[in-house]
This record gives structure tokens, sequence and C-alpha cells, in this order.
């Protein structure tokens, strides 16, 4: 079973095993909606049979001169038959439609779910944009493979067989030009099929590259302006969209070879040849030569039908093989639904950690600590040190020390390599990742706000529907209710994606909030105050001295102040811990400490 940080309990559960199996377990859901489907496609199918046996009825009535009665007869099924394939393709076209959008819709949802799912060492391996184009484009077109793709191609072959059983009741030597047609068209379907899947696969790969580098482009489009990078990512994009084109190209060239019409044009020919010879043989009568040739004409429509849909097969497949691949790929972390779930305490205990930051190889995790891994891979080497519930610990050194690697591995963000983390004296790998994560609060220096209300993104971190008043209080416990208040709608305000519509400062003080109102037993301050003013700061402390009392604390900062008051310091250098104790004993013993200072 592939291991995942979220799941659902009551999700359905799907065959995984083929990329067919488990289309077909999407649309096996939906059973009462398939043998709707199947069965007035059946009755579609005769009664098109039968528009063109009564046609022929109605011109032996006139031959034999049955008179007004035998016509009026001949009259009324050929009505019955109109009306029939019309009641049926009305309900036929609503099962096939509602089984397409529940199948995209289920689709998407196992996809969304997947990803919720996936490990930060996933996520940050991917593009966006590659992301987007499978959550979007190829889950789209998988509705388009239900309907019209398979509806009309279930239509098709049923199409062409049930006129087959017709023509026995004529004269079963009328069967010789259709069965060598058939047989023909299968061989020629085959070939058309094997040369369009290798196209169709380039043709969503292309796509794929092309929306991901145009993501790219829109995310860090004021780097692209700041670096006067327009032509140079104009062309980029213009090369990816040439090479989505051509590929377009290509599976036009190789449907314009489509063979099937022709042989088509080749049986019409041959069947009314040999429809007059038995004719004149004095076999069949006008009547069941027209009503032959009525039924050889039904046949036109599930051959273009046929050229249209394997191309959306082959793209469908396509779609279907890169939205599995992304489920089945693996992620390193569990739930661990059985863990441990307890209130916290607060202590944390570091014992001789490593890590190294994994990569992707064959669709498996591969660790720093592997067997073909090297010293050198790891990030941070053997660590230890222990924080008592409710201390401070500030994390000090210079950029690319490993600091904020350190505490992303205290709510598994990323797992150890070597050593172990333990959080009251039990490991934080044998907690439930919900409990863990849920008595965690983090407050990143890059602060990500959704593009929602004030309050919605306050109330983000709580674990239930949270009360106006107490969203406003963490606002207020934060500085933050002051400029909230200065907006026309309040904490009703809209604040853009990723919070643009804010300053850097105000940003901060959100995601302040935002974790106070979570209530966490462990809090990480990454830099949290680094766009705060000093007289916002000075504030901002006051409010955290009394709420996070009884909190354990783990703060990255460059303040001396904040340096000072911690309980405990750790000084981080190269991915190693050099030195650790309080203020006045680094002073004493740690030359790089004293440096700190004196460079400040």
């Amino acid at each position: 079973m592939t291991r995942s940080e979220f799941t659902v309990a009551d999700a359905h559960t799907y065959d995984h095993r083929s990329t067919l199996r488990w289309l077909r377990s999407h649309i096996l859901r939906y059973k009462g909606l398939l043998l709707t489907f199947l069965l007035t496609t059946v009755g579609m199918a005769s009664a098109q049979s039968m528009e063109a046996i009564t046609v022929g009825w109605a011109f032996d009535s006139v031959i034999q001169n049955e008179g007004r009665a035998g016509l009026t007869v001949a009259a009324l099924y050929v009505v019955a038959a109109y009306v029939g394939y019309g009641l049926f393709d009305i309900v036929n076209s609503l099962a096939i439609r509602v089984l397409a959008q529940r199948v995209e819709r289920n689709t998407r949802d196992e996809l969304y779910l997947s990803l919720l799912s996936k490990s930060q060492t996933f996520h940050g391996q991917q593009r966006v944009g590659d992301l987007m184009a499978r959550a979007t484009n190829d889950v789209q077109q998988l509705n388009l493979f239900v309907s019209p793709a398979l509806g009309t191609t279930t239509e098709s072959i049923l199409t062409l067989l049930v006129p087959l059983v017709t023509i026995t009741t004529l004269d079963y030597r009328l069967l010789i030009v259709p069965i060598v047609f058939l047989i023909s068209t299968y061989f020629a379907l085959r070939r058309y099929n094997d040369n369009l899947a290798p196209v169709a696969t380039q043709l969503r790969g292309t796509f794929a590259e092309m929306n991901a580098g145009l993501a790219e482009t829109i995310s860090g489009i004021e780097v692209v302006k700041g670096f006067a990078q327009e032509p140079a990512e104009n062309a980029r994009f213009s090369h990816n969209a040439g090479a989505y084109r051509d590929a377009f190209v290509r599976e036009g060239e190789v449907t314009a070879r489509y063979l099937p019409l022709l042989l088509y044009g080749l049986t019409i020919g041959l069947g009314f040849g040999h429809a007059l010879y038995l004719f004149l043989q004095g076999v069949i009568s006008v009547g069941q030569v027209i009503a032959f040739m009525g039924l050889l004409g039904t046949l036109r429509m599930p051959i273009r039908f046929l050229l249209r849909n394997i191309a959306t097969f082959q793209q469908s497949f396509a779609s279907a093989r890169r939205i599995l691949e992304m489920i089945l790929t693996e992620t390193e972390l569990d739930q661990n639904e059985a863990g441990v779930a307890q209130q916290m305490k607060g202590e944390v205990v570091f014992e001789d950690v490593s890590f190294g930051y994994g990569v992707v190889a064959g669709g498996k995790l591969q660790m720093a600590g592997d067997a073909d891994a090297t010293s050198t891979s790891l990030v941070l080497q053997n660590i230890s040190f222990t924080a008592k519930p409710g201390q401070t610990v500030a994390i000090v050194g210079q950029t690319g020390a490993g600091k904020s690697t350190l505490t992303k591995l205290l709510n598994r963000t990323f797992d150890v390599t070597n050593g172990r983390i333990l959080i009251d004296q039990i490991d934080v790998r044998d907690w439930s990742l919900d409990s863990l994560r849920g008595q965690i609060g983090t407050i990143e220096q890059d602060i990500f706000l959704f593009s929602r209300t004030i309050a919605e993104n306050i109330a983000f971190g709580a674990r239930a529907d949270v009360p106006q008043a107490d969203i406003e209080a963490a606002a207020k416990q934060a500085q933050a209710h002051e400029f909230i208040m200065s907006f026309p709608n309040g904490y009703q305000t809209m604040i853009g994606e990723r919070g643009v519509m804010l300053s850097g400062g105000q940003r901060q003080r959100l995601a302040i909030a935002r974790a106070f109102l979570s209530d966490p037993r462990i809090l990480v301050l990454d830099d949290s105050t680094s766009a705060i003013d000093s007289n916002t700061e000075d504030q901002i402390q006051r409010a955290m001295h009394s709420i996070l009392a009884g909190r354990t604390t783990l703060l990255i900062t460059h303040r001396l102040s904040q340096i000072r008051s911690a309980d405990l310091i750790l000084l981080m250098k190269n991915g190693r811990l050099i030195a650790q104790g309080t203020h006045e004993e680094l002073m004493a013993e740690s030359a790089v400490y004293r440096q700190i200072f004196v460079r400040e």
C-alpha cells in the first residue's frame, strides 16, 4: 500500500494495477449508469437498423401494389423506428454525460487527495505548471474519454454489428461484402492506433512542458522584469509552443492516412453490385436491395466516429498514465494513524541527528543515508541538544548553516537520516502525524497567505470553526488589529494571492496571529519579525512573553535582543552545532559567538 501523510476515512478505493484497470474501476463505480447506457445503445442500434428495414418494406408494398393499408402500416413502422431511436438517444446521452462528469470529478478528487498526502520532499521536486496541467487538462481529458469517445465508440461498434444481424434476416449471402469490410477495417484500425499512440503521448508531454514554463514565468515575473529577460522568456515559450504545435501537426499527418473511410467507399460500391446481382438472379426483392443499402449506409458514421475517437482515446490514455503516475509516486512519510496522539508537554530532544535532502530516483525516494550516498550529502550532521518544556531556544548562525532545515525536522516536514528526535521522550516517528503537526505551530520567514479574506487566513491553522471574537483577539495579540480595521472591509478584506495586497510586516503579523490562534504546544519562529519595525516588534514581543508561557519555542533570529533573552542558544556553522548554552556561557566560551556581537 502506498504511504501517505494524509487520508480520508471514507475515500473510495480504485484499482491501481494498470492504467486500463484504473480507468475501468472509475467507470464501474457507477454500474447503473453504465448499464443504462449499454441497453439504450443496443436500442438505438436496433432502431436504426429497423429504419432501413421498414423503408424496404414500404418499397415492396408499393411495387406489390398492396394498397393504402400496406403503405400505412409500413409508414407507421418507419415513424415508430425513428421515435424509438430518439427516445433511446435522450436517455443514452444523459447517462453517458452524467457518467463522464462523475468520472472527471472523482479523478480530480483522487488526484487532489493524493497531492495533499505527498511529502514536502515530493512537492519540492515538482514543477507547479506540470502539476496544474495534470490536475486540469489531463483530468478533463478523461471526461472526453468517457463522453463522447467511449460512448460513441460503443455506439459505433454496436452500429457495425447489429446491421450484420439484421442483414441475415434479408439474405445471408449479402453478408460477404460487409464481413470482408469489417475484417479489413479491424487491421486498418490497429495500424492507425499503433501509429497514433506515441504521437498522443508526445502531445500531452509537450503541453505539460509548455504549461510548466508559463507558470514559472508568471510566478517569477518580478525577476524576469528585474533582469530584463522578457526576450529570453518569450523565446523559451515560443519554443515550447512550437513543440506542442509540431505534435499536433504529426497527429494530423497520421489522421490523414486513415484507411477505413476508403474501405467504406469500396464497400458501398461492391455491396451495391453484389445486391444487384442477387436481385437479377431473383434471390432478393427491390425492397431488400434498398434495405441492404440503407444498412450499409449506417456504417458510415461509426467509421467517422472511430477516426475521431481513436485520437481521443490515445490522448486520454496518455493523460491517465500521467495522472496515475502522480498518484502512485511514493512518499517517504506515512500518516501513522495508530501512532501516539496525546497532549504535548513540550520537551524536545535531538539525539545525534543528521539529515540529507532526498532525491527521487526511479520513482522511489533515495535518502542521503542510503548506501550510495556520501557524507557530503548531509546538510545537518550530529546535532544534539535538549529543550525543556516552556524554554525558548534561539538558533543562530550564518546563512546556509542549516537553521531552517533543523526546525523542519521537528514536525517531520522531512525525516532524519540518522539519529532521532524526541518530543516528551517519544520519537517523532512514533507520533500520529496529525497530532504531531497539530501541536507544532510554524511561522516561516517567507509568509504564505491564501487568496481569501483576512479572517479566513488567521483562522486557517485552527482545528475547528473559530468565532470572530477569537480571530480578533489573536490579531490584537499580534498587533494586527489596527491595520486590519483600516481597510474598508476589515476582516473580510480579500488580500490577493500570496497576500500581495499587504506589506511584508503586515503579512508577518497575520502569520503570527494565525499561530496564536492555533494554540500550539511548540512554536517555531523563523526570523518572523524581520520585516517589522522596531516599535511594532517591541509590542509583539510583549504579547509573546505572555502567550508563549508554557510553550517551547525554537526561534531563528539575527536580533541580538531576542538572542540574549533565550534560555538556550544553538550556534550553527556548515550544518554542525559548534556551540550551545546561554548568552553568558557562549560569550565566555565561544569566539565565533563573540564575533556576532562584535560585528553588531
